[in-house]
């Protein structure tokens, strides 16, 4: 169970929990912003009724166009809001693209392909609904209700989660704090992969646009970072010693072709190839106001850069994978023989 402590003088005064009777507050917040509950995305519709005669509290959209049904456990028990979110799914598998389109366009009174391009500023995929996730929020779930929801996610690739939100109150302040049953990138993985072609062995990642990550100084000391938040910088987890990986650079291409050479590390604990701790040769970037904070610090994993080109020359073409998250697999096979080609991959480096 989540505590949250006020750090005083005289020692530790523990937050007193309140009870998650916030619904509408925490659908708004959510809603804003899904990353919450792990999820990039956005909000297509809600209280969306279904054919059932129910109630979809959210229901959103990746990049890929799956849909992802988000439900509040409001005064259900655990095992009634896992049933319930099974029933919406019984209902959403059978949307069809032209179905998500109409929803869409009856939700928000706007039309799908111009919302996605503002979330994503490209064109909305053709196909639509390959795949759907569930996500429970709550602020709590039983242990039996825990093991269910593992077990459909993991043995038999359903794709459904539980969100933990847990509201604090002191001194008349609130606090949020959220947490995830299982990584929600895993849990999406194994609900689409056998909507969508194998895994590549390739990686991706991004550092978003120049002026959010140089690509000058990522390639000059062989590093990728993240920060931001454990959102972002969890996902540098997915990224094993050895790993080969592509640097994609928001609003410009591909740059760099390299294999991960150290784990995750703390910015602040990084260092260099020559020896030189990262935070004496960028201390502006990686020294922050949050020093070592493990929830808000700046991270690093070292790099191998073996092929790069300057923005000038960027690797890309219309169409080409490209994903809000911080590292992810590349599925898609046009992108990844196309990488595999332009930066000149022999077979035998060409996978993980």
């Amino acid at each position: 169970m989540t505590r949250l402590f006020r750090i005083t003088e005289q020692g530790l005064v523990a937050s007193r929990r309140k009870p998650l009777d916030l619904e509408s507050r925490i659908e708004d917040w959510v809603a804003q912003d899904l990353s919450l509950v792990g999820v990039d995305g956005f909000v297509i519709g809600r209280q969306v009724v279904t054919d059932h005669g129910t109630r979809i509290d959210l229901l959103a959209m990746d990049e890929d166009g799956n849909l992802i049904i988000i439900e509040l456990k409001r005064d259900r028990s655990p095992r009634d809001i896992v049933g319930q979110v099974l029933d919406y799914a019984s209902w959403v598998r059978h949307l069809t693209t032209k179905d998500v389109h109409d929803l869409v366009r009856t939700a928000t009174g706007r039309s799908l392909p111009d919302l996605y391009r503002d979330r994503y500023g490209k064109a909305v995929p053709e196909t639509l609904n390959a795949s759907h996730q569930m996500i429970v929020v709550a602020s709590e779930v039983d242990e039996a209700t825990k093991r269910i929801i593992e077990y459909l996610s993991e043995e038999h690739d359903v794709g459904i989660n539980a969100s933990f939100f847990n509201i604090f109150g002191d001194q008349g302040h609130e606090w949020l704090t959220t947490d995830s049953l299982l990584d929600q990138e895993e849990v999406k993985d194994r609900a689409v992969k056998k909507a969508r072609a194998p895994w590549s062995g390739l990686y991706y990642v991004t550092g978003g646009a120049e002026e959010d990550r140089p690509w000058e100084e990522l390639r000059q000391h062989g590093i990728f970072t993240a920060d931001g938040g454990r959102h972002y910088t969890n996902q540098l987890d997915r990224l094993e010693v050895g790993a080969p990986i592509f640097y994609y650079q928001k609003k410009t291409g591909y740059l760099g072709y390299g294999r991960v050479t150290t784990a995750k590390t703390l910015a602040s604990d990084f260092v260099l190839a020559d020896g030189r701790k990262l935070t004496d040769v960028l201390p502006t970037r990686y020294l922050t106001q949050f020093g070592d904070d493990p929830d808000r610090a700046a991270y690093v994993v070292g790099v191998d850069w073996r092929r790069t080109y300057p923005r000038s020359e960027a690797k890309t073409y219309q169409g080409i994978f490209a994903n809000q998250a911080i590292a992810c697999k590349i599925y898609d096979q046009q992108t990844a023989d196309f990488l595999r080609e332009q930066f000149g991959l022999r077979a035998d480096e060409a996978t993980a």
